[in-house]
């Protein structure tokens, strides 16, 4: 019977945890503006969300991998990347810089009081979110080898096809 219980609560979690939406979370712009995370969207396409920071070198990778392919990917999926910078106070300054020498066709917005990060219980970064049409949250990925960014198009493509 304990079992059964045991199944039964994980099972419910993982439902809910699959059925998540994209919380409310004020993020900023690199000009400073606030944005509401709840605002994001793409017009019922999916939506890839990667949290990331500029001392965090498989997060760099990761976001330089998916840049290579995502023209491809959005051309075939209509799917958009949103990058959120977890840097803090002290290295946020470094974040326009560093995106402005790189070849990210990306949305990027900071986090500096880490408040979206929290909403989402991320622990560690890169950590990805794949959020469908209608702002759920369909799967999600920690940390980075190269090759990830494969199984996260695999998972786009079939979210574009209507697959969850």
């Amino acid at each position: 019977m304990k079992i059964l219980i045991a199944f039964a609560v994980a099972f419910a979690s993982l439902n809910l945890c699959a059925q998540q939406r994209l919380p409310s979370a004020m993020v900023q712009t690199m000009d400073g503006k606030k944005v509401d995370s709840r605002t994001f969207s793409n017009g019922g396409k999916p939506m890839i969300i990667n949290f990331w920071a500029t001392w965090c070198a498989p997060c760099k990778k990761e976001l330089s991998a998916i840049a290579e392919k995502y023209a491809d990917w959005q051309a075939k999926t209509g799917v958009k990347l949103i990058a959120v910078s977890i840097d803090d106070a002290r290295s946020s300054a470094r974040v326009k810089p560093y995106v402005s020498g790189q070849d990210w066709d990306y949305e990027v917005y900071l986090d500096p009081n880490g408040d979206l990060k929290r909403a989402l219980n991320v622990n560690n970064v890169p950590h990805t979110f794949l959020v469908d049409g209608n702002g759920e949250i369909v799967w999600q990925h920690n940390n980075y080898e190269p090759g990830d960014e494969n199984e996260l198009y695999k998972k786009v493509l079939g979210l574009a096809n209507g697959k969850k």
